[in-house]
C-alpha cells in the first residue's frame, strides 16, 4: 500500500492543473488559486474518501468550494451595501458595442441555472464523459444525461432568444428555463 504522503503527492502531479483551469474557468485568477488551495486541503484531510479516479471528485469538491466563495462574496456585498446604504442591484459590466460570439454564448451560459451550466462545463471545458461527469455531479449516469440533454436545449433556446435581440436591450438578469430536474 503506499504511503499516504505519496499518494497525496502522485494526485496532486497528476491532477492540479487539471483542477486549476477548472477554477480558473469558473472564477477570477487570485480566487481561483484559492479554490484550488481550498480543494487539495479537503483532498488531504479526506484522502481515505478520494477514489482510485479522482478527479471527478475533485471537481464536486472544488464546485463546493466555489459556492462557498460565492456565498460568502454575496454576505460580504450584502453587509457592504447595508454599511454604505447603497440601494439597487449591482451595476452590471458594459460588454462594449460589439458582442462576439464567444460573450454572446456566456451571457447564455449566465441565464441558465447553476445545475445546467454546470453540466455543460463538466463536458464540454472539462472534457468528462457522461460517466466521469455524473460523479462530479453526484448523481446517476441516466440522471446526468437527461440534465445534460435539458442544459443544451436549453442554452440553444438562451442562444436563440439573445441573436434575435437587439444589443441594448438584453436582459442582465439571468433566467432558468429549467422545468424540473
Amino acid at each position: 500500500m503506499e504511503p499516504r504522503g505519496d499518494r497525496f503527492e502522485r494526485l496532486f502531479r497528476e491532477t492540479y492543473p487539471l483542477v486549476r483551469a477548472y477554477a480558473l474557468r469558473r472564477a477570477a485568477p487570485d480566487a481561483a488559486q484559492d479554490v484550488v488551495a481550498d480543494t487539495f486541503l479537503v483532498a488531504w484531510r479526506r484522502l481515505d474518501d478520494v477514489p482510485a479516479d479522482a478527479l471527478p471528485w475533485l471537481y464536486a469538491t472544488a464546485r463546493r468550494v466555489l459556492a462557498n466563495q460565492r456565498r460568502s462574496a454575496a454576505r460580504g456585498a450584502a453587509l457592504e451595501r447595508r454599511l454604505s446604504g447603497a440601494a439597487g442591484a449591482d451595476a452590471r459590466a458594459d460588454l462594449g458595442d460589439s458582442v462576439a460570439d464567444a460573450e454572446l454564448v456566456r451571457e447564455a451560459l449566465g441565464r441558465l441555472s447553476d445545475r445546467s451550466r454546470e453540466a455543460l462545463m463538466l463536458v464540454a471545458w472539462e472534457g468528462l464523459d457522461g460517466a466521469r461527469a455524473a460523479r462530479a455531479a453526484r448523481c446517476s449516469k441516466a440522471a446526468f444525461a437527461v440534465r445534460l440533454h435539458r442544459a443544451r436545449r436549453q442554452l440553444a433556446a438562451e442562444l436563440a432568444v439573445l441573436e434575435a435581440l437587439p444589443q441594448p436591450d438584453r436582459s442582465p438578469e439571468p433566467r432558468s428555463l429549467e422545468v424540473g430536474s
